[in-house]
């Protein structure tokens, strides 16, 4: 029973589920039909953001499993069901195949979590030339980091190993389709422990 309401917290899944946030962290779901939960294949590799309704829809008959919970819930009558913010497919499925993620400002500042790469601030974000253009480096997803204002002007027109500032991870293009298809208006916290870099 849920003290807080006097009615009966359903689990999601049968067996083990993840532990939920605590009572007077929980909110009523805004929106049962937003794609707020990100789904994962059985391999663990992300596959799609679907909504709420959807999500819960899968774990209610087996398809999935619950891997993070948001601090949504869903009521009913009788129930009080955790909204979660990531599942896992109980089964793999053939990836969709999906165009290449856009390379411009925001996607850059997604795939590095909104975090300076140098420092791991996350105040004034800018994006720095990991080899400055100037002596020849490049204006693409291999050469381009989120730094904030303060180490891209301490960087200047030198590279991480000259200005003895070595980058957190390497830059790189990233593959997840939510990326190409503006998925990330949704973005929850809990994503950032299974959407790679």
């Amino acid at each position: 029973m849920n003290p807080a309401s006097g009615r009966k917290e359903d689990s999601l899944t049968p067996g083990t589920r993840p532990e939920a946030p605590a009572p007077s962290e929980l909110r009523v779901a805004p929106d049962l039909n937003a794609p707020r939960v990100l789904v994962l294949n059985a391999s663990f590799e992300p596959l799609q953001v679907t909504s709420i309704k959807r999500a819960i829809t899968l774990l209610q008959y087996g398809v999935a499993e619950a891997l993070e919970l948001s601090r949504d819930v869903v009521r009913s009558p009788s129930t009080v069901l955790n909204v979660p913010s990531v599942i896992r497919l109980r089964r793999y499925v053939r990836r969709p195949r999906v165009n290449a993620v856009p390379f411009n400002r925001r996607n850059v500042l997604r795939r590095d979590h909104f975090v300076c790469q140098y420092c791991g601030g996350h105040d004034e974000l800018t994006l720095d030339h990991v080899l400055p253009r100037s002596r020849g480096g490049r204006h693409a997803w291999d050469n381009v980091v989120t730094a904030c204002r303060g180490c891209n002007q301490r960087k200047g027109n030198r590279t991480p190993e000259e200005a003895a500032m070595p980058l957190r991870t390497r830059p790189h293009a990233p593959t997840f389709g939510v990326y190409a298809h503006g998925q990330f208006a949704h973005w929850q916290p809990e994503w950032s422990g299974y959407i790679g870099r």
